[in-house]
């Protein structure tokens, strides 16, 4: 049953969603969206209280016996990324603000401060090194799929400036990745998150909270772990060429108003959103 994870996962975010949506919307994180309304935040906070929820009766009908496969061997691997990711983006969500951007970070860090953002991207990448380490690979290998999932979780970070839009990304690369290699496996790894993943993003793309770094860090995590479980060397260097290529561009240009620009990425950007 390896689709188990996936579907008990949307079914807690489900059922919990609700009330940890009016708890954050009472807090003091509450946060206002691009429109000025006052939302809930961060909404990624309901996909690890999900995750971890499940995770629980999954491993007892494991190792009881009650069901084959249902944890995939790659979900340590997984869960230690996707945990420890959203751990560094709810440290920023709680106590980080300006500055923003590698740049920012990098300015902070020479006139002798540090931001919750610089100590987010460098801690991703140890837990990155620590995730895959064990696994086998080469040392090129390791290090490429190393920085496949570092980038691209920075990378959903830079996206998720409008509802939905991270959460969008993840499932047209999902959808892209699974066909193309034709493999549901990786998807079954994933699913513990990618589950309460999809409720908390309908969320977010109705305008009814927002997911915050936990939740766009996370994402872009399962993302990044999407492609180093599906590709091979050739196709992590060339993703990890074109997520970088993308996270150059935010950095000195507005990925919105490119998306604005551009009448099929507007329209698919808009979608299901609120007029």
């Amino acid at each position: 049953m390896p689709a188990l994870p996936l579907i008990l996962s949307a079914a807690v975010a489900a059922l919990i969603a609700p009330a940890m949506l009016r708890t954050l919307g009472d807090s003091r994180l509450a946060m206002e969206n691009f429109r000025g309304a006052r939302l809930p935040f961060p909404a990624g906070t309901i996909v690890i209280a999900a995750a971890a929820l499940a995770a629980g009766p999954l491993a007892l009908v494991q190792e009881l016996g009650l069901a084959d496969d249902v944890l995939a061997p790659e979900l340590r691997t997984v869960a230690v990324y996707a945990f420890g990711v959203a751990a560094l983006g709810l440290l920023d969500d709680a106590l980080g603000g300006a500055p923003r951007g590698w740049r920012g970070h990098g300015a902070a860090l020479l006139r002798g401060g540090i931001s919750t953002g610089a100590l987010k991207a460098a801690g991703s990448f140890g837990l990155a090194l620590y995730a895959l380490s064990g696994l086998g690979y080469g040392d090129g290998e390791y290090l490429l799929a190393a920085a496949v999932l570092v980038l691209s979780t920075n990378l959903f970070n830079l996206l998720d400036l409008r509802p939905g839009r991270s959460v969008k990304v993840f499932v047209l690369l999902g959808a892209g990745l699974t066909l193309g290699a034709w493999d549901l496996d990786p998807l079954w790894a994933l699913g513990l998150f990618a589950g309460a993943t999809l409720v908390v993003g309908a969320y977010d793309l109705r305008e009814r909270a927002m997911l915050g770094d936990t939740g766009s860090n996370l994402v872009g995590a399962l993302a990044g772990l999407w492609i180093v479980l599906t590709l091979d060397t050739l196709g992590q260097a060339i993703a990890l060429a074109i997520v970088l290529a993308i996270t150059i561009y935010g950095e000195f240009r507005s990925i919105s108003s490119l998306v604005e620009k551009a009448p099929l990425l507007r329209q698919l950007d808009s979608l299901g959103r609120p007029a």
